[in-house]
């Protein structure tokens, strides 16, 4: 398959070749590769172009720069609060890249390099195996900001840990050290940051040398428990929260970001001066 099959997600979304796998980039470290409507939208058809590179065995989904992905973008959090189509289209997106990245046939590796916070956490959950830097953590906070964990760890985190400890860091929001991530199940390997992209690599032409049909068709078995977690928890959690995009609790943290990019910019405009 030609790299050219991929270009038109770039720059936000790079895909670089490494013999039969194929190596995501989500592409925007000045913002921690958190998701705007650019990625979002790449991300959800990536699984799709996947499947078509008939040469592709297996992929691995990592960051540029210090973190896998900081989740939401701030603007778009604002957006939606007070935009409900916005908001509705978001809620839209996110269900179907759920079930896209859920349904693909490829086997996925995680290479957390840095934080994966909210939707970053999920995605990575979401994958076939995770690899984590030993110095790093995971978390969903969507509870703490107000938001219900639509597309969050209320989908799959129940089915990788005990119900009880689940509610604790979906509830709480706290963060999860890469150490306790692996004790609870929702990571496979912890290594140093910087060998964190070969190792993901490694498992992944492991992935890729195995037999096609078998391999394939395996994790589509074993992900119909997460199709299953899906069906029955995914619409009525993203319902939600599109609902709680419209609550006091929200409108609250939208009115402090708004006054904490204020009182910056009057910083920077005084520096100047």
């Amino acid at each position: 398959m030609d790299p050219s099959h991929y270009s038109h997600l770039a720059p936000t979304l790079l895909v670089e070749f490494d013999g039969p796998v194929r190596i995501i980039i989500m592409n925007r470290p000045d913002d921690l590769n958190s998701f705007d409507d650019a990625l979002h939208t790449g991300m959800r058809r990536i699984w799709d172009l996947l499947i078509d590179d008939t040469e592709a065995r297996a992929v691995v989904l990592t960051g540029a720069g210090r973190a896998f992905s900081a989740g939401g973008y701030l603007p778009n959090f604002i957006r939606n609060h007070s935009d409900p189509v916005a908001r509705r289209a978001d809620i839209r997106e996110a269900e179907r890249l759920a079930r896209a990245m859920i349904s693909c046939e490829l086997p996925v590796v995680a290479a957390i390099n840095g934080p994966a916070v909210g939707l970053g956490c999920s995605l990575a959950v979401m994958t076939d195996f995770v690899v984590m830097a030993e110095d790093t953590f995971i978390s969903d906070p969507h509870v703490s900001i107000g938001l219900v964990a639509g597309d969050g760890g209320a989908v799959t985190w129940p089915s990788m840990m005990s119900l009880l400890k689940a509610k604790e860091y979906i509830l709480l929001g706290d963060r999860i050290p890469a150490a306790e991530a692996e004790r609870l199940g929702l990571c496979n390997r912890v290594v140093p940051r910087a060998d964190v992209l070969a190792e993901a690599t490694s498992i992944a032409h492991r992935f890729a040398a195995l037999p096609v049909q078998a391999l394939r068709d395996t994790k589509r078995a074993l992900n119909m428990h997460l199709l299953d977690a899906a069906n029955s928890v995914l619409s009525f959690a993203l319902a939600a929260e599109y609902e709680s995009f419209g609550t006091d609790d929200i409108k609250a943290q939208v009115e402090a970001f708004l006054a904490k990019a204020e009182q910056k910019a009057k910083a920077e405009k005084k520096d100047a001066s």
